[in-house]
């Protein structure tokens, strides 16, 4: 085995020409990553006013700025260290493969990630509504990118995949500004029928908060076992829908007890036979 040249070694080492360049390299990468920087930022403002303009929701102007500006970072990494002379191809290719193998792990995040974005593009619902999806109901509260939070009727906090509710049937009670308010009385068969549609009739038209337009339908929807069934079906305000739904079936009881409707219940007659 030859010695080492000592001398030969500290002679390379202390020539210019043989760690310049790298320097130089170096120092360009340096630049590259330094002023990069203010580049992407600058890039990142112009992104959101141009969402912005286009009415895209701010949920979504932040997410798309996030993966832009991952993915420019990125590229000026992979700048700055082919500057350098480190062999870029090979990293390119290994981070395609971690890609690759995150989104296989991940499909069930993936697939909430893009009803998220629907959700936020097609809007089927905003902040406030009360919905029905996802196997679940509640008011809206926030959608997230990976879920939405709603809101339930007593005040629980209820985080629904996005995938769930993008693939599945979405009911928006909110959406519309009237509704209409169903209702079954049912009254016994030896009762005034009439006389019963017109305590209904004058409780329908005394409330205000009950639209004319259309006219409130009250009609005998069914002869059932123990009953005759009346159907009423009003139009009001969407905020109004409960308030008027709840305190109407209360006067309706109240009438018809002051009025003698009776209100009957299922029941059986047994009749027994003596033995012989």
């Amino acid at each position: 085995m030859q010695d080492l040249d000592w001398n030969s070694l500290a002679e390379k080492l202390t020539n210019p020409e043989t760690y310049l360049p790298w320097l130089i390299n170096l120092g360009i990468a340096i630049a590259i990553v330094f002023f990069g920087r203010y580049v992407v930022k600058f890039l990142m403002m112009i992104a959101r006013r141009v969402l912005a303009r286009a009415g895209f929701d701010e949920i979504l102007q932040n997410f798309i700025c996030s993966i832009a500006k991952s993915f420019l970072y990125l590229v000026l990494l992979v700048v700055a260290l082919d500057q350098i002379g480190v062999d870029t191809t090979s990293l390119i290719a290994l981070i395609g493969a971690a890609g690759l193998a995150i989104g296989l792990a991940l499909q069930d995040s993936l697939k909430n990630f893009a009803s998220g974005v629907m959700l936020i593009v097609f809007r089927p619902f905003t902040e406030g509504d009360f919905v029905e999806a996802g196997g679940t109901s509640g008011s809206v509260k926030k959608v997230n990118i990976f879920s939405t939070v709603m809101k339930s009727p007593d005040n629980k906090e209820i985080i629904v995949p996005n995938g769930e509710i993008f693939s599945g049937t979405i009911i928006n009670y909110s959406a519309n500004d009237e509704r209409r308010v169903d209702w079954v009385f049912g009254i016994g068969y030896g009762d005034d029928l009439k006389k019963a549609k017109t305590i209904i009739q004058s409780l329908v038209e005394s409330d205000e908060r009950i639209k004319t337009d259309p006219e409130p339908l009250i009609v005998v929807g069914e002869l059932g076992d123990s009953s005759v069934n009346l159907i009423v079906r009003a139009w009001v305000a969407t905020g109004d829908f409960w308030d008027v739904k709840f305190e109407m079936t209360e006067n309706v009881k109240l009438a018809f007890d002051e009025q003698g409707i009776s209100i009957p219940f299922p029941q059986m007659d047994v009749h027994m036979d003596k033995a012989a």
